[in-house]
């Protein structure tokens, strides 16, 4: 993993973005020296057509999911994005090949080109990572913070090679299967030798009385081999930081959670240069809704609801309603569930395209809400969840979100335990947030509201 403006891509990432950046600017190249003209007029052509070519290329793939260092489709499923990333860029080859001599055959072998990157995307995706991107892990620990690892490890992601498991000296018994337990006749250092270890994950479910081997560890890390803990490996691995293994200490000691006026100016300028886009491309469906929802359920149109934003300040989030206006006639709150009953049918379409958020682009121009940051939760819900969940109250630090990291990372939350899962996402936001982060949220966005996953 590499850390870029405090948010941690993986290596296979970067070498996806860095191979098709490649062949995109040689197919431009290509192209263009191709279509003749004089050679003034070439350096030009080829910068102007590379930075719109690759650029639509990397928000197409960002938002389609192609470079997603997590994810669990199938052939077919990546194939079928490959497709519609092509239609995508349908509109933008057409418009470059307007500024040449020789449209057809400029857009034709652009069409080509573009179409056999993406066939080289599908194709790489799946085949089997070489050496240079594989990397191969070992766990200090046997018990089931060790074993929590592992199973995180072999599930999310294809380029680990997991060595196996290293029991501390005071780890009594084993929770981990027998075939990836290490010989404890070696020595720490000896194992990580042999075995060519890039990472130790520290796992240890106790970590006082000598159970840590400090001075081994010390030596691999002397030899180039990263030591960390759980903490920082669910962090720098699933881009959550995990609550059984968060301590105060961690979270006041370690790095990021940090705000100052710059950050706070830039996403301010961010949010309002996004909402006002992104109110102006949406208002034609946005009246259309409310032409929709008068003739299913009549008013009122909006839908007003108490949450509490940044630092515990309360304020009301505007949606487009969805339920019967009988919803909670008892006036007991109610999480929202799949198939909920209480949904209309205009109801039902427009969140599962996510259109009933859409006023609450204007809560972002009126500063009660920001683009991207946790979701907001209503109070009834935050006095429960901050007495049940440590760390809860960490997520109002920063402003809500209309969308957010634990949005695009997780499903749709109806409970307790969900909130818990998505507040390991959010306490990696507030660690890590940027305008890098936010930028890459967004373009996840569009991915999840394209392929309408984890809606209610």
């Amino acid at each position: 993993m590499i850390k870029i403006f405090n948010h941690y891509f993986h290596k296979r990432t970067l070498f996806q973005i860095a191979m098709d950046l490649v062949l995109v600017f040689l197919i431009v190249v290509t192209t263009v020296v191709l279509q003749g003209g004089s050679a003034a007029m070439l350096g030009p052509m080829i910068a102007s057509t590379f930075l719109v070519l690759a650029g639509s290329m990397l928000t197409i793939g960002a938002s389609l999911g192609f470079y997603q260092r997590v994810h669990n489709r199938s052939l077919g499923q990546t194939s079928a994005r490959a497709v519609l990333a092509l239609l995508c860029m349908l509109p933008v080859i057409f418009l470059l090949s307007t500024q040449v001599a020789n449209p057809r055959s400029f857009g034709l072998s652009l069409t080509t080109a573009i179409a056999l990157i993406l066939t080289l995307r599908v194709y790489v995706t799946y085949i089997t990572p070489s050496s240079l991107m594989r990397q191969r892990v070992l766990v200090f620990g046997t018990g089931p913070r060790a074993k929590m690892v592992g199973t995180a490890l072999l599930k999310s992601d294809p380029t680990i090679d997991l060595v196996g498991y290293y029991a501390g000296p005071n780890e009594q018994e084993a929770m981990v299967s027998a075939w990836g337990l290490l010989s404890m006749t070696n020595s720490l250092t000896d194992i990580v030798t042999e075995q060519q270890v890039d990472e130790i994950v520290v796992a240890l479910t106790e970590r006082r009385g000598g159970s840590m081997p400090l001075r081994e560890l010390l030596d691999c890390k002397l030899q180039g081999v990263r030591v960390v803990d759980i903490a920082t490996h669910f962090e720098r691995t699933l881009g959550q930081i995990r609550l059984e293994s968060l301590s105060a200490g961690w979270l006041i000691f370690g790095d990021g959670f940090g705000s100052g006026w710059i950050r706070a100016f830039v996403k301010r300028i961010f949010d309002i240069v996004c909402a006002t886009f992104l109110i102006v491309l949406t208002l034609p469906i946005m009246l259309i809704t409310v032409v929709f929802i008068l003739i299913e359920d009549g008013f009122p149109i909006l839908y007003l609801q108490e949450r509490v934003g940044q630092n515990g300040r309360l304020f009301n989030v505007v949606k487009f309603r969805s339920m019967r206006t009988d919803a909670e006639k008892d006036g007991k709150p109610r999480w929202a569930s799949a198939s909920d009953d209480r949904v209309t049918r205009v109801g039902r379409f427009i969140r599962k395209v996510r259109i009933d958020e859409l006023p609450q682009l204007f809560s972002v121009l009126g500063g009660s809400m920001s683009m991207v940051g946790p979701r907001p939760e209503r109070p009834f819900f935050v006095d429960k969840l901050t007495q049940e969940i440590p760390y809860y109250a960490v997520r109002h630090s920063v402003k809500p979100g209309v969308t957010g990291w634990a949005q695009v990372r997780y499903q749709y939350g109806a409970s307790v335990e969900d909130s818990a899962e998505k507040l390991q996402y959010d306490l990696y936001y507030v660690k890590n947030h940027s305008l890098l982060l936010d930028i890459v949220i967004m373009f996840e966005t569009i991915g999840v509201v394209v392929m309408r996953k984890g809606a209610q």
